[in-house]
Order: C-alpha cells, then structure tokens, then sequence
C-alpha cells in the first residue's frame, strides 16, 4: 500500500486547540477590547470574565464564541473604557450618609469636641458615595462591543488554524513513514515461513543423520507456524487505517476525536504484529511502526 498524496484543498481546516486573539474597536466614546487564549482541553470549556456591567451580554458572547470555537479551554478577557460623561453615575447612599453623620455628633457630643468638618469626614466614608458606569441599553452596548469580539475570534482561529496546518502536515509525513514500514513488513513477513522451512528441513536432516523426512509432517509443521504467525489481516487493517488517517486530515474540521480512536486502532494493530512476530527485522520495523504511532497520538491531542 502506497500512502498517495492527494491535492491539497485549502478550503479544508485543521485547528489547534492553541491559540490567542485580540480585537480592539471604539465607538460613540467607548473603547472595547477583548483578548482570548486557549490551550488543550477535551470538550469545549470556556471562561468569560467582564466587567460588571456588561454582565448581561455574557451569554450572547458565549454563544457568539463558539460558533467558531468547538474544543478546548478558552478564556475571553473583555475591558471597557468609555471617554463620555454620560457614561458614569454619580450616587450617594443617603441612609448611610445619615448614619455616620449621627455617629460623628454622638462622638463630638461625647468629647466635648466641635468644629469639626462634619460634611467632609462623612463623605470619606466607604459606599457613602459611589461611582458607576451608568446602565445603557443592551442592544446599544452590544452593537459596540461586536466588532472588537468578531476581530478577536478572527484572529484567535487564524492563529489556530496556522499551528493546525503544521500539525497537520507533520502528522502526514509520520504516516507516511509509518506506511514505508508497513511495506517493509510486507515483504519479511513471506520470506519468514521459508526460512522456517529451511531451517526446519535442515534441522530434522541434522537430528535423524540424513534419513528422509515425511515431507505432509514438514508441510503441517510449516503450516501450523505459518497460521500462529499470519500477521495479513493486521497489515491490511494498517493500510485502511492509514487511507482514513489522510482523508480525515484532509476533510479538516473537527479531527481530534475521530484521529484519536484511529490512532489507539493502529496502536492495537502493531501490538497484534508485535506479538506474533518471529523475525527481528519484523520485530525492528514494528518498534519503529509503534514509535510514529505515539507521536501522533501525543500531536492529535492538541488537534480540535
């Protein structure tokens, strides 16, 4: 089996689960910036942490996210400044103020203390007096922010998208390595019953001093080991496994979990062969089969 390189289709796309976005954008006086970041994950994890206020539109920017975000564990940084007085409220908690204007004449009362700037220690207070960024509407809100969010998402999959391609291509020529080996298993498996024949054959003429051996004894004998040690059907499940490990890369999407039950298949397939090897160039050639076979596993782990 030849492992054949298709033409590539650049509309197909593998992501790494790593990546980072930002989007920045100002509108009407407000600035908004948003930052992502992602590593391995195995489902779609996602963190959102904004300031208060834009508290509300938290769902709509999860749902805006991962409509082009399907794995791993993301995290989305959101800031805002606005530059308009409009923006911030001023607010007094009046019940407050009273409390610790009464405490404060209790305590001058108490001392026998007067003159003291009353208005100016009760203002000091905590919470006395506040400042908010006043609410607006959501839908205003929401319209500012979109653009800063729609750039990071775009930058945060481009970044994915490029670290997928080269995980991509290495991951490729992997198979195509693991291919040549196929092949060259191929090849030592028949030439393994002969030499046994051989052997086998000289072995009995060594044992028994020349005389002729039952030649159906040696055929069944030869057989028997031939049978024990067919490794055919492994090999041919190796080439399958091999044809979906590049169409899958090549279809592109979400590839991880389809690459991860291949790769654990092809890993049961070289065991098999392993174990039922009786040659040394058939056992090299699976070590070094098997070898390939964990640096793909250990790569689609950071495929989404």
């Amino acid at each position: 089996m030849r492992f054949r390189k298709k033409g590539t289709d650049m509309s197909a796309n593998v992501r790494s689960m790593t990546g980072y976005g930002r989007g920045e954008h100002i509108a009407e006086d407000r600035k908004f910036v948003v930052e992502m970041k992602s590593v391995n994950h195995r489902y779609n994890d996602m963190t959102i942490k904004l300031p208060r206020s834009l508290a509300s539109l938290e769902d709509k920017i999860k749902k805006r996210v991962m409509q082009d975000v399907f794995r791993g564990k993301t995290d989305v940084f959101i800031s805002f400044e606005t530059f308009s007085a409009d923006d911030v409220e001023v607010k007094l908690n009046t019940g407050l103020a009273t409390a610790y204007a009464e405490k404060l004449r209790e305590l001058e009362n108490l001392l026998g203390v007067n003159g003291a700037d009353l208005l100016s220690l009760t203002a000091k207070f905590p919470d006395v007096i506040t400042v908010e960024k006043a609410q607006k509407e959501e839908d205003v809100i929401w319209a500012a922010l979109s653009p800063a969010l729609d750039a990071a998402v775009a930058n945060f999959v481009a970044m994915r998208s490029v670290e997928g391609e080269n995980l991509k291509q290495d991951i490729l020529k992997k198979g195509e390595y693991i291919a040549k080996l196929v092949e060259e298993v191929k090849v030592y498996a028949p030439q393994v019953v002969v030499e046994y024949q051989e052997k086998l054959n000289n072995r009995l003429k060594e044992l028994l001093d020349n005389v002729d051996v039952d030649p159906q004894r040696v055929a069944m004998e030869v057989a028997i080991f031939a049978d024990k040690g067919c490794i055919d059907e492994e090999l041919t499940r190796l080439d399958s496994h091999l044809i979906q490990l590049r169409e899958i890369l090549e279809n592109g999407g979400q590839v991880g979990r389809k690459l991860d039950f291949l790769v654990q298949e092809m890993n049961r397939e070289s065991n098999t062969i392993a174990s039922k090897a009786n040659d040394i160039r058939i056992v090299k050639a699976t070590i070094a089969l098997k070898s390939e076979i964990e640096k793909i596993r250990e790569q689609i782990q950071n495929l989404e």
